[in-house]
């Protein structure tokens, strides 16, 4: 399952991301997206887990909680849009 997070702290690590994903299961990817000119994080990114029932109790679980002094917004990715 692909999960989209935003309002994630400009300080946050992938690890540190990943670490609150993998208390409800197996992570298999971790990318918060960053701005290509100053390198700095866009506030947002995906999260893979590979068990969609683990993927949906990790969104239940964190979405609105406080990760780095910011309530985190988490939800299913939607697939790229085809044209």
């Amino acid at each position: 399952m692909n999960i989209y997070v935003a309002n994630i702290s400009f300080r946050a690590s992938e690890d540190e991301l990943k670490a609150a994903f993998a208390q409800y299961g197996e992570v298999s990817s971790v990318k918060i997206l960053k701005d290509r000119e100053t390198n700095r994080s866009r506030g947002f990114g995906f999260v893979e887990m590979p068990n969609d029932e683990e993927g949906k109790n990790a969104i239940n679980g964190l979405n609105g909680f406080e990760f780095g002094q910011r309530n985190l917004v988490v939800k299913e990715a939607l697939p790229p849009k085809q044209d």
